[in-house]
């Protein structure tokens, strides 16, 4: 017992060892109150309990891997996303805030009543999933090109109890012949020539056919500007996450291809362009 730690001091020690690897410290907090569903309060209330040696033995190694480079959420196999736990893997975006803004946002802005609805790159399936958990009377289906993504995203889907239809497949070809209320997509949308500015985390670990796309980032808008009117019904709404640097260039890609559409560009809680809503 002498050599076991308390939670503080393992805490203590985990940041310590976090920041003399450059990493972000507050991850070591993450791992602990994340393997027990602790609030942090709850975390402080067992400061000065001893850490079991078999968690100890594991907490070290999930340090390990976070002092590498690996992102928490793969270390732990799960992220949280709209007040709900999701898997994720090396196949799947890890979710992020941003995300949840433009899922608020549709929800927002669009009726609760029974719509047809379609996320297209669901990845892990946060985007399908917590929309169809917020209004169960909406029909979803979710696509993505990466049938290892699909595999996640329809366990996902299970484990909340979200009946969400998943097909896959490139952009539209599942659905052909579809029609729906509301597309939405959170897709590649990093230009390649950012890539020396980016997390190296994020470039090390995250699926890079989710991360990076052609024409400077633009591709997918394209793509989409150019078939949203087949794949919409009249009136539909299409949504976005777009790059923060991207939003007079994504407004003008819709505006070109559907000069009757309104086009809306959205800032995130930092004040940076990061959604764009198309309503036809």
């Amino acid at each position: 017992m002498a050599n076991q730690l308390t939670y503080l001091q393992a805490l203590r020690r985990g940041q310590t060892q976090l920041t003399a690897a450059g990493q972000d410290s507050s991850a070591a907090q993450y791992l602990l109150t994340e393997a027990h569903g602790w609030t942090f309060t709850q975390l402080v209330q067992n400061y000065r309990a001893v850490m079991p040696a078999a968690e100890s033995q594991t907490f070290q190694q999930q340090l390990d891997r976070v002092a590498n480079g690996e992102p928490a959420q793969y270390v732990l196999g799960r992220a949280n996303f709209y007040g709900r736990d999701f898997q994720v893997t090396a196949a799947t975006l890890i979710p992020r805030q941003e995300t949840e803004e433009l899922v608020a946002w549709i929800l927002d802005v669009t009726p609760p009543t029974p719509l047809r609805v379609l996320d297209v790159g669901t990845g892990s399936g946060a985007i399908a999933v917590s929309l169809k958990a917020e209004q169960p009377a909406w029909s979803v289906t979710a696509s993505d090109i990466s049938a290892g993504a699909v595999a996640v995203a329809q366990a996902n889907a299970k484990n909340l109890a979200a009946p969400v239809t998943f097909v896959t497949g490139d952009l539209f070809e599942p659905v052909a012949g579809q029609r729906f209320d509301v597309i939405v997509s959170n897709p590649p949308y990093i230009d390649r020539e950012e890539v020396d500015v980016m997390d190296e985390s994020v470039k090390r670990y995250e699926p890079e056919g989710a991360l990076f796309a052609a024409n400077h980032g633009l591709a997918f808008y394209q793509r989409f500007a150019a078939e949203l009117a087949t794949y919409l019904l009249p009136g539909g709404q299409f949504f976005a996450e777009i790059g923060y640097r991207q939003g007079a260039a994504v407004k003008t890609i819709f505006e070109t291809a559907l000069p009757t559409a309104t086009v809306t560009v959205r800032t995130d809680i930092n004040g940076h362009d990061r959604m764009v809503r198309v309503q036809l």
